[in-house]
């Protein structure tokens, strides 16, 4: 073979080389590993777009709490990213939607978010609605109080006169209602605080871990009472009827709970305040 072949033989092959390598950069997603989903699932459309849209809250400590930036940070966001990175999508192409007691549902169903992951208790209510993968922590409904506790709340039998906020909309609003009507509504957890210093209200009261993070927040100003009245299983809200999102949400979180992803999320958030739970077992009803 002639210089002037050979030469364009390497030129060729190059070029093969080259086209070979652009093909593969299209087929791998952002999160840098290639994946392979059924046609047409929710699973296939998120990777291939390399982008999704979660729900979760801005105002919760240790859950989901909007830092400096804007971007939240907390437990409820590294499962997110959980999920997102089995689907090869990295944190930096997630969108981060706040999301409110009152509109998890609305959004989710209106196609806003692809998922919900913000201290979302599993209910049949809920599920006539949307779907639930999970739960992924299982928390309690307990009383935020003023330090020293001065109206002696100790357990929802304990209220007596005491006037309590939570958040309308919420589980925690159902569950209190059950117990007493003395009872004011807001649009955020962390909008009860003020009431409480005010005396306009005298407990805040929702999941244990929400208290705890708001605790952590404002120094000494007040406490949880022990113990909890409900179980409040958190999962991570879909849409409807997509069976094969859900089973593949609830395969990740069971193998984040074995590899031992599920658990470092929880040290790195709600772990530095908390003792770390057992992983739960997901519901694949």
């Amino acid at each position: 073979m002639s210089l002037k072949k050979k030469i364009a033989a390497l030129i060729a092959a190059a070029a093969l080389t080259a086209s070979l390598a652009a093909c593969g950069d299209d087929a791998a997603s952002p999160g840098g590993e290639a994946k392979d989903f059924p046609e047409g699932s929710t699973m296939a459309k998120l990777s291939s777009a390399g982008k999704m849209v979660v729900g979760t809250k801005f105002d919760q400590p240790l859950f989901g709490l909007a830092g400096p930036t804007g971007t939240p940070e907390g437990f409820d966001v590294e499962v997110a990213k959980i999920i997102a990175g089995e689907l090869g999508i990295s944190a930096d192409n997630i969108e981060w939607k706040e999301t409110v007691s009152q509109n998890r549902e609305p959004f989710i169903e209106q196609g806003q978010v692809d998922i919900v992951v913000a201290t979302y208790t599993i209910n049949d209510k809920r599920k006539e609605v949307i779907d639930f993968a999970g739960p992924y922590y299982i928390a309690g409904q307990s009383f935020l109080v003023p330090k020293g506790n001065p109206k002696g709340i100790t357990g929802v039998d304990a209220v007596g006169d005491a006037k309590i906020c939570t958040v309308t909309g919420s589980t925690s609003e159902k569950n209190i209602k059950e117990h007493t009507d003395n009872v004011i509504t807001v649009d955020k957890y962390s909008d009860c605080l003020e009431p409480i210093r005010t005396g306009q209200a005298d407990a805040l009261t929702t999941d244990n871990v929400i208290l705890a993070g708001l605790v952590s927040q404002n120094g000494d100003e007040f406490e949880v009472v022990n113990g909890t009245f409900t179980e409040e299983p958190y999962g991570i809200g879909l849409k409807k009827d997509d069976d094969d999102f859900r089973t593949f949400i609830n395969d990740t979180l069971e193998a984040a709970y074995e590899d031992g992803r599920w658990e470092k999320a929880w040290k790195d958030t709600a772990g530095t305040v908390l003792d770390t739970p057992e992983a739960p077992s997901v519901d694949r009803y």
